[in-house]
């Protein structure tokens, strides 16, 4: 499928001059919708330990365990979900039949799996099952999705300037998705029960993505023959840059994952308030500031930093900004911690997705092809990961201070036991990313090249299917 674009108002690059953009605003603003749909639904299931542990009574140490297991399962499932779209040839193009086609599926799925008629107190095996297979089948449906979308980003937006134009606007809406995600769950569930907000949030996302389907197109595929699942498999593991790259993205989730997964218990344990608002102020505060920071770190940072040296940035400050949140036990000093980490990863949420599309473009001069779907697939194999870690941190977490949720009262060691989870794990995988990200190969001089001659490229291509 293609689509004629509008012109519009042109782009600046990064040296101030000025650019046509391949695609229309509104095309550019409905893909970012979209993205609104997507982010509610995987950024609530970051509440799934609260609502199945702390709610449900499940035994946190077979949680844990499931969630690893689990992560693992969905790590596999992923570069074999975007090979296969890769390889997909229907009338309606190869990524947009698993968006149009998964996202209902995948939103009832989510509604039933915070929908669990078992209690870990009374019934711990059931419950159990019900959790691990609400979550896989969920999860299925949820990758294809979300893999059908993504890959559609660097091939619809062509250009750097385009695409980190693109990239604010999806993360603007995406910070949206994040505050009712991840600030709002609590609270809400407080009001009318987890399983009552679950269905409200799926009719919500369920909006957006349909909202922006229509505005979708792809471009017309490779005639280069397409290479087999474990040729595609070794030349994406062999891509240096790529494998920079998803590494430091993995530590990007695993530290945002511990914070989003801590939030709750911190608040409660550490800082000692009850309720779900406190974690609704502290999440909104830092959700809220990264979505102002979003365009200033477009506009002034991206442009003359570069994908490389702006991630680079937006890890540093994301590790700096997590220290207070070791010392300050009064909701304010919370607070204050909470709006300068959303000033941080403003940035890392901006670059993500551009940095990746520019690994994408180098492998299209490597092999000929474009292949998003394997690269998103492989990227969420590794990323994924980060969930396990996640998880595995809670677990030594809990046991080490002594967490039971069965308990009335817990150890005094609890509360210094979640303070640990917000601060070391997540700032250690901040510096990790920094660290890794120093031998990124595309960036300067050669991350030009590479752009010139991609260009050139597709120049040839153009002319030759026209002649």
């Amino acid at each position: 499928m293609t689509a004629t674009p509008v012109p519009d108002a042109p782009l600046p690059d990064e040296s101030g001059a000025e650019l046509t953009p391949d695609t229309t605003v509104s095309q550019r603003w409905r893909y970012a919708i979209m993205n609104f749909g997507l982010t509610i639904p995987a950024q609530t299931t970051s509440f799934l330990l609260l609502y199945y542990v702390d709610h449900l009574k499940l035994n946190p140490a077979w949680a844990a365990t499931a969630m690893t297991f689990f992560a693992l399962y969905n790590a596999a499932n992923n570069p074999l979900i975007g090979f296969l779209s890769d390889r997909t040839r229907s009338r309606w193009g190869r990524r947009i039949p698993y968006v149009r086609f998964g996202a209902l599926p995948s939103l009832l799925l989510f509604g039933l799996l915070f929908s669990a008629p078992f209690s870990g107190t009374d019934q711990p095996v059931a419950l159990l099952v019900y959790f691990v297979v609400m979550l896989v089948l969920w999860e299925g449906f949820a990758t294809a999705v979300g893999t059908g979308y993504l890959a559609l980003l660097p091939e619809m937006f062509r250009t750097y300037r385009e695409r980190t134009d693109v990239a604010w606007r999806m993360n603007a809406v995406q910070i949206f998705g994040l505050l009712v995600g991840l600030a709002l769950p609590p609270l809400l569930a407080g009001m009318i029960g987890w399983t009552a907000m679950a269905w409200v949030f799926a009719a919500l996302s369920a909006a957006a993505i349909f909202a922006g389907l229509g505005g979708l197109f792809e471009r017309p595929g490779s005639s280069d023959r397409e290479l087999g699942f474990f040729t595609a498999l070794r030349a994406t593991f062999t891509h240096r840059a790529f494998l920079i790259v998803v590494a430091a993205l993995t530590m990007r989730f695993f530290a945002t994952g511990t914070l989003a997964a801590g939030m709750g218990f911190y608040v409660r344990y550490s800082l000692g308030i009850e309720g779900g608002a406190a974690t609704t102020i502290l999440l909104a505060g830092a959700f809220v500031t990264a979505g102002l920071a979003l365009y200033p770190w477009r506009t002034f940072i991206a442009p003359r930093l570069g994908p490389r040296g702006t991630l680079m940035l937006a890890f540093a400050l994301t590790a700096a900004s997590l220290i207070p949140l070791a010392l300050v036990n009064s909701l304010v000093g919370a607070a204050i911690t909470t709006v300068l980490f959303g000033a941080a990863l403003a940035g890392l949420i901006l670059m993500g997705d551009v940095i990746l599309a520019d690994v994408i473009d180098d492998d299209e001069l490597r092999s000929g092809q474009r292949r998003e779907g394997m690269y998103y697939g492989m990227a969420g194999f590794i990323t994924t990961l980060s969930s396990a870690l996640t998880s595995q941190t809670f677990g030594a977490v809990t046991r080490a201070s002594g967490y039971d949720p069965t308990l009335t009262v817990q150890p005094d060691a609890v509360a210094d036991g979640f303070r640990f989870f917000m601060t070391v794990p997540p700032i250690a995988g901040a510096l990790l990313a920094l660290a890794i990200l120093s031998f990124y190969p595309l960036h300067g001089a050669r991350l030009s090249a590479m752009r010139d001659a991609l260009a050139s490229r597709r120049t040839g291509q153009a002319a030759a299917s026209q002649s």
